[in-house]
């Protein structure tokens, strides 16, 4: 038998790091809007905003 582990291959880029945020129901309702409509997770529209903000903080 391979010794090898099957399942899937280690990423280039490893999310490890958690952060909990707290959020009231209004903005925990546009969070599942957003992710409806692009199709995505909660935490890919997060990393989105974040990358957004930090993009316009460097202007």
């Amino acid at each position: 038998m391979s010794s090898k582990k099957m399942g899937r291959p280690p990423s280039d880029n490893p999310k490890s790091e958690t952060i909990k945020i707290r959020v009231d129901q209004a903005i925990l309702s546009k969070l599942d809007a957003c992710t409806e409509r692009l199709n995505t997770t909660r935490s890919d529209i997060v990393r989105t905003g974040i990358e957004k903000v930090y993009d316009d903080l460097q202007k």
